[in-house]
């Protein structure tokens, strides 16, 4: 629990640098970063960095908020966990709004123009990417098998890819997973 807390408190201070040396104040007061201005796996300091792709309308997406932060408190000391927002008319105060909502402690980033889309080959919300702890993409896809296809889901996952990524990095082996893909909103709708 502890190192959970110390983690959440990086990430509020990278925010709070990031505002302080753009001057924007809106990302201080909300916790939400633009993805231009600051780089998450260049902030993770060498921990193996986890971006999670989300759409604020996108249901699939909303329903993993707990999965999400299970995962991230689970690996708290150990990664470095980022919500990404691509959609360009979600608003700092939207983001903002979402991450309350649905009880996020994790630092969060709008990323309008794709810079980390393409950087993790994202297509789907809710998506997960893994870059190690120097900087290499070493998974992406889905974060489990919880659904079947669009609206239709199992009563429990029964693989877990981003789980199994995170191990298998920690550990310095190969991914064997990458690449699942992931079921919830197209990334290309918001274009």
């Amino acid at each position: 629990m502890w190192s959970m807390a110390v983690g959440n408190v990086v990430r509020i201070l990278a925010v709070v640098a990031f505002a302080c040396l753009t001057d924007v104040g809106s990302a201080a007061q909300t916790g939400v970063a633009d993805a231009a201005q600051l780089d998450p796996v260049a902030s993770s300091r060498g921990k193996p960095a986890v971006l999670i792709f989300l759409r604020t309308d996108c249901p699939v997406s909303q329903r993993y908020a707990p999965t999400i932060q299970t995962l991230a408190s689970k690996y708290a000391g150990q990664a470095t966990f980022w919500l990404v927002f691509p959609a360009k008319t979600d608003s700092v105060e939207i983001i903002a709004g979402h991450t309350r909502e649905y009880r996020y402690t994790l630092a969060a980033l709008r990323d309008p123009d794709h810079l980390l889309v393409r950087r993790a080959k994202a297509t789907i919300t809710p998506e997960a990417a893994v870059f190690d702890g120097k900087g290499a993409l070493r998974y992406h896809g889905r974060l489990d098998d919880l659904y079947v296809s669009f609206g239709r889901s199992r009563r429990a996952p029964t693989t877990h890819e981003l789980d199994d990524a995170l191990r298998s990095v920690l550990a310095g082996q190969t991914v064997t997973n990458d690449a699942k893909p992931a079921i919830g909103c197209y990334i290309a709708d918001l274009k």
